[in-house]
């Protein structure tokens, strides 16, 4: 049997997603119905419709403030502001589907364990099972600001609270409640076992919880775990603590370089490369025909806004665009405190080296090179080697025009690619762990599970 494609739809609970500037054009919804339960219901019966494995929802705390000096153009442009609370519209979602999962971003940053596992342990119970917690340290400097701090807190240190903050998880969901603590025994008048439910007992140096975990074990009693960012200190969390790694890059080739280096580091830690999962970008325009297809997207470049693509490229990296006056100059890295993969990304990882002048041609347009634009079959077949030559094992598939992009992706592609074996036609069984990995709980090496309770 083939390899086959793990699919999930990338999204935001916002007016807009990274489809800069297309809230504009007259077919896009979202901005006019994400505050809507009907809109997500709607899409969550689609995605199930097209066999997503999940729908995958990033988050942000704070406004793209960094090009320019302020968040001017972010708020004019809708990116990613305003913006909602993924998790409340998951169980609505769950409620309508049997299968689709919900990844759910949540930041180590500015989050506190004790309610963050609470709140996955409540998704877990209500979905049966189908959640997944994407583990981010976050990179905005204004949302280190809407939480107190007068700056961001460092990145490699941002790594350290995560560390910490995903051993006080295991111990709240793997280790507090065993498994048989629930009695629910009328006759003897116990509900739960308080000799089988344990106070953590944690004290470190970024946080101090007693306990015990105030939610019953769920189905996965730990979401399944993704992980996006390829700095050095990111592949490194990934391989201690990831079942899915969300990894981007300039060419399949990068792509599958940064994969097989968090395997590796994964399997020195004592874990096996095949616990790990790996998904990129997917970016479709596709329509009956070519013609069609390539004159949809001329109409999508209409609506496009280079200014809200650069206010979002500043945000993510530090680089603000808006201060860079010789445009003659070449792009080069330096280092912030923000996204280091995403700053590496059209510098030191980049195939030659870029003036100024053509960083700011690249975002006066959807990025071409990360787009595969044209009739069903040649989409398909665009997939297909995308998907062999990068090693991943799924795709997290943006759109421009929402819902639109995605129904026409559903009608399209997907029976292409069920039809060459590419893609599932019908869903397993379980909790979303055990459809990606055919067991519930996670495995025996992974960090969770090497700890004893204390």
């Amino acid at each position: 049997m083939r390899k086959q494609i793990i699919l999930q739809a990338f999204d935001m609970t916002a007016a807009m997603h990274n489809a800069h500037g297309l809230w504009k054009h007259p077919e896009s919804r979202r901005h006019r119905e994400y505050k809507s339960l009907d809109y997500w219901i709607e899409l969550a019966r689609l995605l199930e419709k097209g066999k997503f494995d999940a729908v995958f929802f990033a988050d942000v705390l704070g406004v793209y403030d960094v090009y320019g000096g302020d968040e001017a153009v972010a708020l004019r442009d809708g990116v990613q502001v305003p913006i909602n609370d993924p998790a409340f519209v998951i169980p609505a979602m769950a409620a309508v589907t049997n299968h689709l999962s919900f990844a759910v971003t949540v930041s180590t940053s500015y989050e506190q364990p004790f309610h963050n596992a609470r709140k996955f342990s409540t998704l877990d119970h209500l979905t049966n099972g189908r959640v997944a917690w994407n583990i981010v340290t976050s990179y905005l400097p204004n949302a280190a600001q809407n939480f107190g701090l007068e700056k961001m807190v460092k990145h490699d240190e941002r790594y350290q609270i995560a560390d910490e903050f995903l051993e006080v998880s295991y111990k709240l969901l793997e280790d507090s409640w065993e498994e048989d603590a629930v009695i629910a025994d009328p006759h003897s008048g116990v509900l739960v076992d308080s000799a089988k439910v344990h106070r953590i007992k944690h004290k470190g140096n970024y946080f101090s919880v007693e306990g015990p975990h105030v939610s019953e074990p769920s189905p996965q009693r730990t979401p399944v775990l993704y992980q996006a960012g390829t700095s050095e200190k990111g592949r490194d969390f990934a391989a201690r603590h990831a079942e899915c790694v969300f990894v981007g890059g300039p060419t399949p080739e990068k792509i599958n370089y940064y994969i097989e280096d968090i395997k590796a580091r994964a399997e020195a830690y004592g874990r096996s490369k095949d616990e790990i999962k790996a998904f990129t970008f997917l970016q479709v325009v596709v329509a009956e025909t070519e013609e069609k297809a390539y004159s949809k997207y001329e109409d999508i470049k209409k609506y496009w806004s280079a200014d809200a693509a650069k206010a979002q490229y500043g945000g993510s990296t530090g680089y603000d665009l808006a201060a860079y006056e010789n445009e003659e100059e070449l792009f080069t890295y330096k280092h912030t405190e923000q996204g280091q993969s995403r700053a590496a990304y059209l510098t030191k990882d980049a195939a030659r080296p870029f003036t100024v002048k053509e960083i700011h041609e690249k975002f006066s347009k959807p990025a071409e090179m990360d787009i595969f634009v044209g009739s069903p079959e040649k989409v398909a077949d665009q997939i297909e080697d995308f998907f062999v030559r990068s090693g991943v094992d799924g795709f997290n598939l943006t759109h421009y025009i929402t819902p639109k992009d995605l129904q026409d992706f559903v009608e399209l592609v997907v029976p292409i690619l069920q039809e060459r074996g590419l893609y599932k036609k019908e869903y397993k069984e379980g909790t979303f762990r055990e459809k990606l990995y055919n067991h519930p709980y996670l495995r025996p090496a992974h960090p969770a599970k090497q700890r004893k309770r204390s």
